[in-house]
């Protein structure tokens, strides 16, 4: 039988010898690169046994409506959309180390917290800390890879970031399914132990691997009016950002109202969106790297707008879907949409980066989060006046109408000759 690799060691599951080539490739990147990527599939893991059952566990234990499960939920990405830019400006100026590891340890707490807290003020606040530990953490963890990782190899990092997140969430929400049944808050506890596990793994690491010797070497003490300036003067950006709301706010209902939709209209439901969330990130493991390598073909444009076309077409079926198979071959449709979007996005944000303000650019990147602060709580709105077949009707209109955003930011970028604008030309890093 031949051998299936996904390009990474931990990936390799059977037959032949590709002894050379996972030497050569743990060779092409820095270690800390591999101990990121690795930590993100544990700690993933994790945090999918718990966080996309957060609207269900909100309902069981507190009895609220949905459209102020919505609300609580959204606010963490309210916190996320501000936290990003001042995690990613603070990162250009203390250094990656320090942000990375607050945010890990503090974020350890939080998930505990999730599992005994009672009032939903608690939860509203566990909720915007989370979104803050979340924005500080993932775009410097970003930059950093970018920082240790040739230009031309940073595409494919961003992939296997990616990917590492989806094997991170393969198993995670059955494992969720499972404790949720039986012991209800358990899921944040183990959450909550691992984080501070790879907190502490992560921080040794970075001792080991001489952390203090590179951020030295990258340093430039940007300031926070160097940093808010970029928003400021870059047209692009801000037009990048306007489309990634939109994005968002159409991903955001397959986290959080789908599942209320799928409870209350399947039978079995909780179930269901279990195996919806496994199938959803066992597609991008499955698919990742065939797309990642099509894509690098084609301009970030082009593969955000057939992206945002797939996810538009998932939505269309997530309100007309009356079957298990039917919605789940429409997850795999919706999840195409994130292979495309995603890490070509991470891609774009890369090389729109001024030099040294890489952290910076990545954490700016993270005002798009606002969409996932008003998607849930407006799709909750939706969902209780009109269902969900109208809900997600309205949110693949949505989906399509982030197109114009993306297509006119990226024309500006061409019109400063900062990218190449034909869709299906790649640009060279």
């Amino acid at each position: 039988m031949r051998a299936v690799c996904f390009n990474y060691p931990l990936f390799c599951f059977i037959g032949g010898n590709h002894l050379g080539k996972i030497q050569t490739f743990m060779r092409s990147y820095h270690p800390i690169v591999h101990s990121l990527i690795i930590g993100t599939v544990l700690a993933r893991a994790a945090a999918s046994m718990s966080l996309p059952f957060l609207a269900i566990y909100l309902l069981h234990t507190l009895g609220i409506t949905p459209s102020l499960i919505g609300l609580t939920i959204g606010v963490g990405a309210l916190a996320s959309t501000i936290g990003g830019f001042v995690g990613g400006a603070l990162s250009d100026r203390i250094g990656r180390k320090k942000v990375m590891m607050s945010a890990l340890y503090t974020w350890g707490i939080v998930f505990i917290g999730f599992a005994l807290a009672s009032h939903l003020w608690m939860f509203i606040l566990l909720s915007f800390l989370n979104g803050l530990c979340r924005s500080f953490f993932e775009p410097v963890s970003q930059a950093l890879m970018a920082d240790l990782t040739k230009p031309e190899k940073r595409l494919h990092v961003f992939s296997l970031r990616y990917m590492a997140i989806n094997i991170g969430v393969t198993l995670g929400p059955l494992i969720g399914a499972y404790f949720g049944l039986v012991a209800g808050s358990l899921p944040f506890i183990v959450t909550g132990i691992v984080y501070f596990l790879y907190a502490f793994s992560l921080q040794l690491l970075f001792n080991h691997f001489g952390i203090r010797k590179i951020e030295g070497k990258l340093k430039r003490g940007v300031t926070f009016r160097e940093a808010w300036n970029v928003i400021k003067e870059d047209v692009s950006l801000r037009y990048y950002i306007l489309g990634g709301i939109l994005g968002w706010f159409s991903y955001s209902q397959m986290t959080v109202t789908l599942s209320q939709y799928v409870e209350g209209n399947f039978s079995d439901g909780l179930h269901l969106f279990a195996w919806l969330m496994s199938i959803n990130a066992l597609t991008v493991i499955l698919l990742q790297i065939p797309l990642s390598k099509w894509g690098e073909h084609r301009s970030p444009l082009f593969n955000i707008i057939i992206g945002s076309c797939f996810y538009a077409m998932g939505n269309i079926g997530f309100a007309l879907s009356r079957s298990w198979t039917l919605i789940i071959l429409s997850m795999i449709i919706f999840t195409l949409g994130e292979l495309l979007t995603f890490p070509s996005g991470d891609a774009f944000i890369d090389q729109l980066a001024k030099e040294g303000m890489r952290g910076t650019y990545f954490g700016a990147k993270t005002f798009t989060n606002f969409g996932q602060f008003i998607g849930p709580w407006i799709g909750g709105l939706l969902l209780t006046a009109y269902g969900g077949t109208a809900l997600f009707l309205t949110v693949a209109m949505i989906s399509l109408a982030s197109i114009y955003f993306y297509w006119h930011g990226a024309r500006i970028c061409a019109l400063q000759n900062r990218i190449s604008l034909p869709l299906a030309q790649s640009r060279k890093v």
